[in-house]
């Protein structure tokens, strides 16, 4: 019966994407089917990253499909999919793909791409984007501390990073550190395994536990001139990343609730209370119901967001609302499925509470909610209400 009924995509945005594009989407999905979605809640519970699925994950060739001539629709419903599977997951996708890799394509010399680029596509080298500080968040973009000091050909890197994605074992991070001689912010290609580099996993999480985040502490790092991101010279440079970023966690705020409400609905169609299927119960329904609208609101939202994206609007106060509006309905929905599950909500051999657990990352990471509110709010009356 389930197979039969309707998804979340109530409206059928998935139609808008080209035959091509829905072909390899299906095929994304086969492949999550398999390799991810029958893991993902044991990977969770043990906090364990899977190293094995890298060349299984780099078979897809997916990395930065926009690159590759995918749509930006079809790349946002790619990180809803990883997402609908396993946020950790896509989170690791995003970071290394759309972050690492797409800093190569974008400011990396021709030296650095000849060196690292196709390695890093196909996954024989993970990348990590080393930006938020123990102390800097929300306002890194001013209040960096790390440092980079200019000595001959290298550059002496002081300071440290959190929170950094895949930082555990990655090979190599897009480190940023302001310039101690002209203020601005650089890019380097920093080698992870560097002298007076130390990572340090971050532990105790209640969300992708199975995201290797990483503390990091640079003392008296040397990086070679040759591995500075020369088409860097700004944090404003790094616009066009982080605008991507950003859009790419409103697509996972849609996977999450793919993903809630693909569980719920089962749930209650299986689950019998009172001699039926608590599916048949009105508030159920209603729930169900409101769990779609939120869904099927935020894949509105986004696949405006990938039209804007293709006419080449840029610096877009559209990616903050998208950000904040769907992972503030992502948080309303993924609530409404645990509360359906009642008790077997709380724990994660039912998935619900991994979906719920790691909602809360996702609201939080590239902006929180209350930033890029007020991202918003500065375009809506011209007013800025944060420095």
């Amino acid at each position: 019966m389930e197979s039969q009924l309707p998804t979340a995509d109530f409206l059928g945005f998935e139609s808008l994407l080209t035959t091509h594009e829905r072909e390899k989407l299906q095929d994304v999905r086969d492949f999550l089917a398999k390799e991810v979605s029958p893991h993902a809640v044991d990977w969770w519970n043990r906090a364990e990253f899977p190293h094995e699925l890298l060349p299984k994950l780099a078979g897809l060739q997916l990395s930065t499909p926009v690159q590759q001539g995918y749509s930006h629709l079809f790349s946002g419903m790619v990180i809803a999919e990883l997402t609908r599977a396993d946020t950790s997951i896509a989170t690791f996708f995003m970071v290394h793909h759309d972050l690492f890799v797409e800093a190569l394509h974008t400011f990396g010399s021709e030296d650095q791409k000849a060196r690292l680029l196709q390695d890093a596509m196909d996954l024989r080298i993970t990348g990590a984007f080393a930006l938020t500080e123990p102390l800097h968040g929300s306002d890194v973009a001013g209040g960096m501390a790390t440092t980079a000091t200019r000595d001959g050909d290298t550059w002496v890197v002081n300071g440290a990073k959190r929170w950094i994605g895949n930082g555990t074992f990655c090979d190599y991070m897009l480190l940023w550190a302001r310039d101690t001689d002209t203020g601005g912010v650089r890019g380097f290609i920093l080698d992870a395994t560097l002298p007076g580099v130390s990572r340090t996993a971050i532990g105790n999480k209640t969300a992708l536990r199975t995201v290797q985040n990483a503390d990091i502490v640079l003392q008296d790092v040397r990086v070679a001139e040759a591995d500075r991101f020369a088409g860097i010279e700004s944090f404003d440079d790094t616009r066009q990343l982080l605008l991507g970023s950003r859009i790419l966690v409103g697509w996972q705020a849609v996977g999450q609730q793919l993903a809630a409400f693909d569980v719920a609905r089962q749930y209650a169609v299986e689950r019998h209370q009172f001699g039926r299927p608590i599916a048949g119960f009105q508030l159920v329904q209603d729930q169900l119901v409101t769990m779609m609208g939120n869904t099927t609101a935020s894949l509105a939202v986004m696949a405006r967001v990938a039209q804007l994206q293709e006419q080449g609007v840029s610096d877009m106060p559209q990616a903050a609302f998208a950000k904040s509006y769907t992972t503030a309905r992502m948080r309303e929905t993924v609530a409404l499925g645990r509360g359906i599950l009642g008790g077997n909500g709380i724990v994660t051999d039912y998935g619900m509470a991994k979906i719920f657990a790691d909602a809360e990352a996702v609201y939080t990471y590239e902006g929180s909610y209350e930033i890029n509110s007020l991202i918003v709010g500065r375009a809506l009356t011209g007013i800025s209400a944060f420095a």
